[in-house]
């Protein structure tokens, strides 16, 4: 027999043991599929955008109260600042950026947003009302409590 025929037949062979040991294997998850049949109920209430939402420690990044899905950040355009830019935030009725935002890593000010700064969801995430999916025993620090 030629060589290339028995690489075949080995390949052949190979595959077809390999096809009986896969059988054997199992998910940690057992025989639940992964289809999608058992998706988490969709949540939609949002945060009451009336007020700022409490933060749970210094330095935190304000939280989002309102959906944020299809909103376009890129390097041409920023949805975020159609409403929270200073120009636009007291007819909007919306949060100005903080003057953080518009200092560069050196600490230089900027007449601009910072490209550091632009990318908004970098830092700030959308928040629903909703129980927490994992009990937790998080206090917020006593600084920002008072």
């Amino acid at each position: 027999m030629k060589n290339w025929m028995r690489a075949v037949i080995g390949l052949i062979l190979a595959v077809a043991s390999g096809l009986a040991q896969a059988e054997e294997l199992q998910s940690l998850r057992g025989r639940a599929p992964l289809d999608g049949a058992e998706q988490p109920p969709e949540i939609s209430r949002w945060m009451p955008e009336s007020h700022a939402l409490p933060r749970n420690y210094l330095q935190q990044p304000p939280l989002i109260p309102h959906q944020i899905e299809g909103y376009k950040v890129d390097l041409r355009q920023n949805k975020c600042l159609s409403c929270h830019s200073w120009s636009k935030a007291k007819e909007t009725r919306a949060t100005k950026i903080s003057l953080t935002h518009f200092r560069n890593r050196f600490g230089t000010e900027l007449s601009d947003v910072s490209p550091q700064r632009y990318f908004c969801t970098q830092c700030h995430v959308p928040q629903k009302d909703t129980p927490p999916l994992v009990d937790n025993t998080f206090k917020p620090m006593d600084a920002i409590v008072r």
